[in-house]
């Protein structure tokens, strides 16, 4: 009877476990070390984690203070994307503009601290409708695979360009009326057709109209900030709105055929690409003949100089512009040139 137990009992040790059983399948199937199924289970926050690294490129901060930071200072990630937000704000063109109303402004004889203050108020503005252009045409600029555009190289999202925008907007607010409520009035009037293009304009056979606007607020602008608010000439007003035309032809030309793809049919686009070019030069050299003709007074030598030289540059340029394609658009910036010289040299004439 012992011996009988004795025999049970060993064959009860050599009985294997209904867990190691299957614990040595997996490492006979798989050739791994089994891992229980609660040891391999995620912690969630951790696959949060993951996955915020592998849609951003950055390492994540959760919410909770990781191990060994108690005392450190946050990193902040969306520093490393500053330089890609710099350049989705169209650079080129809100530098010029700023540096353009800081020259009137000077010329006009304003004060070194409000002309400041007039440029920074310009730069927000600038900055606001630069960003939002990026941030409004992510989508389409995708979908025609504009790489030189930050957003679509995924350097930098499309929600940070919107929030640059928005806040730059903000700021714009306050240092426009900082410099006078109407010459405020009349700049964010400006700031407004910008942001109107970029939500929509642009796509119609008005999408010059906001250019024109734009241009021509900023020596209102410059102007309306002067002691007693005085208005600026007529003429100079209307050459800037014709050199803001000018401006839309040249910055849409090169695009055409990527927005006509994606549905955007503005005036531009609607002239195709070859009638835009050879009509670039005239609104600029429009703008030329007002500033040289418009002043009060006689023609000096230099307005006239200007003109001829303008209407020889533009002409020269459409006429190698089946020859050389890019021809049209250096004549223009040419003579854009010699209007904002004459624009800076005359000062914000006051009418």
């Amino acid at each position: 009877m012992e011996a009988k137990e004795r025999r049970d009992a060993d064959a009860t040790e050599r009985q294997p476990n209904a867990g190691s059983t299957e614990r040595r399948a997996d490492v006979a199937s798989t050739g791994l070390p089994h891992v229980d199924a609660t040891e391999r289970q995620p912690d969630a926050g951790a696959t949060e984690q993951q996955a915020e690294v592998a849609s951003t490129g950055l390492p994540c901060v959760g919410a909770m203070e990781q191990p060994g930071t108690a005392g450190r200072a946050p990193r902040v990630p969306s520093l490393r994307a500053v330089g890609p937000l710099l350049r989705a704000c169209h650079p080129g063109p809100t530098v010029v503009v700023s540096l353009l109303v800081g020259g009137l402004a000077v010329a006009a004889g304003q004060s070194g601290a409000r002309s400041l203050l007039a440029v920074t108020a310009v730069l927000a503005g600038q900055l606001s409708i630069g960003w939002s252009n990026d941030a409004i045409d992510a989508a389409r600029d995708a979908a025609v695979g504009r790489r030189t555009k930050v957003v679509v190289a995924g350097a930098v999202s499309a929600g940070s360009v919107r929030a640059a925008a928005i806040v730059c907007l903000t700021l714009c607010l306050p240092l426009s009326f900082a410099y006078g409520w109407l010459a405020g009035a009349v700049h964010l009037l400006g700031v407004a057709a910008g942001w109107a293009y970029n939500l929509g304009l642009k796509a119609t056979v008005l999408s010059w109209l906001p250019y024109a606007v734009g241009f021509a607020s900023l020596p209102a602008f410059v102007a309306l900030g002067l002691p007693g608010q005085p208005w600026p000439g007529s003429w100079i007003v209307a050459a800037a709105a014709l050199l803001g035309v000018g401006a839309h032809l040249a910055n849409v030309l090169p695009d055409i055929a990527a927005d006509l793809a994606t549905g955007v049919h503005g005036w531009p686009q609607r002239l195709g690409a070859l009638r835009s070019g050879l009509l670039l030069p005239v609104p600029l050299v429009a703008a030329t003949v007002l500033l040289a003709f418009g002043r009060p007074g006689p023609v000096g030598t230099a307005g006239a100089l200007a003109v001829v030289a303008s209407v020889a540059v533009a002409i020269g340029g459409a006429m190698l512009g089946r020859a050389m394609p890019r021809a049209p658009f250096g004549g223009a910036v040419v003579v854009a040139g010699v209007d904002v010289a004459m624009l800076l040299g005359g000062g914000v004439v006051v009418g």
